[in-house]
């Protein structure tokens, strides 16, 4: 799957499990740019995108994840 593709993928992850429609996230993106992103979002997102791409991320995977662009890298190699 092509970048652009996940990236457009996780941005319909990332409305869902915020809540928030308008929400437009770039590899960039991190904890710090979403106000309700906090510990608890983060294991719905990590599950949400597991989900939606039908893969699962090790530990030390989430862990290495420091944005979306990480993110999206780690999906793109799994698929």
């Amino acid at each position: 799957m092509e970048k652009d593709k996940v990236l457009l993928e996780l941005n319909k992850v990332f409305c869902q499990v915020f809540d928030d429609e308008d929400l437009r996230i770039t590899e960039e993106t991190t904890a710090a740019d979403i106000e309700d992103w906090d510990s608890l979002e983060h294991i719905n997102l990590i599950v949400a995108c597991e989900k939606k791409f039908s893969m699962k991320f090790d530990i030390s995977e989430i862990a290495k994840m420091k944005n979306v662009g990480d993110m999206a890298k780690m999906i793109m190699e799994k698929q």
